[in-house]
């Protein structure tokens, strides 16, 4: 442990902790843009500069460890001035479509403008104009509004360990792009969509065919039903609709999913969604109850057991099930049915 001190208040804290990691745990905000706690610090943003006694330039908070004696300021006039200057330089090169861009109200770089009172950028210049990504299925990449905090890239390599992305070129032209700047379609990219969950801004956004604003949405955190790892979402819930999916840091995924958990969600809502067992009749399927569905099944198991043996039966199940349910299935077939003719969606 060593003693340093914060804002004029002392805190005892390990060494190995960075001025981050403590000004999170004792309530003080420092801005960021790059950081993710999953990642090692990057210092790409130059977001979270604070002012530390006996240095001659600002230290990223992201990046310094605490040491002994340390004495810190988060807010004086100079790291607010700092603070400020990085935000200009970042709206300057940035489109202001706030009123039309999807990701108003849920942007970062938003937040921390009006929080530092920055309207718009001072710096006159060249602006990025790149053509959109728009190739890959789910999302797509608007590089103009990119601010190259590398989270996405870093999230793609170090996380999902595909390395579909990553920084090209140099100075004002560097950009997130594929190899050779082929395009998402013509990459290895999965199409996971941690990229997209990661972006602070609206570079990296889903293609959603529900339009909505961010406070029109509540969260309701649930376990993905495509498979049984279990991983944690949390689904953006419009009206009796839902909209859209975040990933949710559970102790299977920590924050990460696959293609099926952040953009197969629409079946939800999908008008040939089956919400009531279908019985044919005279060749038509019509609406039955589920009385009427179980009495129908189990006359036809007895059937074709009796005429044919507990084996002209095979059961099908599937990962979307719960690993007690698919239990039960197998038991059913093994136990009641009284064969061992069962198989699963997922098996390798």
């Amino acid at each position: 442990m060593v003693s340093i001190n914060i804002n004029g208040k002392s805190h005892k804290v390990a060494e190995n902790q960075t001025i981050l990691q403590i000004c999170n745990q004792v309530g003080i905000n420092i801005p960021t843009l790059c950081h993710d706690e999953r990642l090692e610090p990057h210092a790409a943003c130059r977001l979270c500069v604070v002012e530390i006694e006996g240095r001659r330039s600002l230290m990223t908070a992201c990046s310094t460890k605490a040491e002994e004696g340390m004495v810190i300021n988060t807010h004086s006039e100079k790291v607010i001035r700092a603070r400020k200057d990085v935000l200009d330089l970042m709206v300057s090169n940035h489109p202001l479509d706030c009123l039309t861009c999807e990701k108003s109200g849920d942007c970062a770089l938003q937040d921390y403008c009006y929080e530092y009172g920055i309207t718009e950028g001072s710096f006159r210049g060249a602006k990025k104009s790149y053509p959109i990504d728009s190739s890959n299925p789910f999302y797509y990449s608007d590089q103009n509004k990119c601010i190259l905090c590398g989270k996405c890239v870093r999230v793609c390599s170090e996380l999902q360990g595909t390395n579909a992305i990553g920084l090209s070129d140099r100075g004002f032209i560097t950009k997130v792009a594929t190899p050779f700047d082929e395009g998402l379609s013509n990459s290895v990219c999965v199409s996971c969509g941690n990229c997209v969950s990661v972006c602070p801004v609206g570079a990296l956004m889903p293609k959603s065919k529900e339009k909505f604003r961010i406070w029109e949405t509540k969260k309701v955190r649930t376990t993905c039903s495509y498979c049984g790892v279990g991983c944690q979402i949390d689904l953006l819930v419009k009206g009796d609709k839902v909209v859209g999916v975040e990933p949710g840091k559970g102790p299977s995924n920590n924050g990460l999913l696959c293609v099926k958990g952040k953009f197969a969600y629409p079946f939800i809502n999908h008008p040939d969604r089956l919400k009531t067992p279908l019985i044919k009749r005279y060749g038509v399927f019509e609406e039955a109850t589920w009385e009427e569905a179980y009495s129908l099944i189990v006359s036809k198991v007895r059937e074709i057991k009796e005429g044919n043996g507990s084996d002209a039966f095979a059961g099908l199940t599937s990962a979307r099930c719960t690993n007690e349910e698919n239990y039960l299935f197998q038991k059913l077939f093994r136990a009641v049915i009284g064969t061992n003719n069962v198989d699963h969606c997922a098996r390798l």
